[in-house]
């Protein structure tokens, strides 16, 4: 199997509304969570705080709109929900596992929302295999690159 320059764009178009689903939260979130301040049965949050209606519902809508310019609507609107509940059963998995909020878990962070963006996508359209190499291997580093930014700028309080 040989990976081109258009497996590389194919990705990126690909996971587009998935990539902005992603960040936009970061931007435009804040506000209630979304677990609304409940405990899961071993007495740790469900989410936590960082995880918000406002920055869920911003995430939904920023990446359909990118779905909605590339002429893909449904597909933006599903990667985006996967992206959004990926993230969210990575909260959920870090609460469990005792870890706060803002905490960090190396390629878990870097990776949950492809796994569930992708898994959100099957339904309506799937990358071809070069390209969703390409996506797991360069998302880490997008991701990366996108805190260490919204940290510098005062967006994050983690570089991570």
């Amino acid at each position: 199997m040989s990976i081109s320059v258009t497996n590389l764009v194919e990705a990126v178009y690909f996971m587009l509304p998935a990539y902005c689903a992603n960040a936009a939260p970061v931007i435009f979130g804040g506000g209630h969570p979304i677990d609304g301040g409940r405990l899961f049965r071993d007495g740790r949050p469900v989410f936590g705080s960082n995880k918000t209606v406002r920055g869920f519902f911003v995430g939904l809508i920023t990446g359909t709109l990118v779905g909605i310019v590339q002429g893909t609507t449904l597909l933006g609107f599903m990667l985006s929900l996967g992206t959004l509940v990926g993230d969210l059963v990575h909260s959920f998995v870090k609460r469990r596992l005792n870890m706060p909020p803002g905490s960090p878990f190396p390629v878990v962070d870097q990776l949950d929302f492809v796994v569930g963006a992708l898994l959100f996508s099957i339904p309506i359209h799937q990358p071809s295999l070069p390209a969703a190499l390409i996506i797991f291997i360069i998302t880490p580093s997008i991701h990366l690159l996108t805190n260490l930014l919204a940290y510098f700028v005062g967006l994050k309080k983690t570089p991570w």
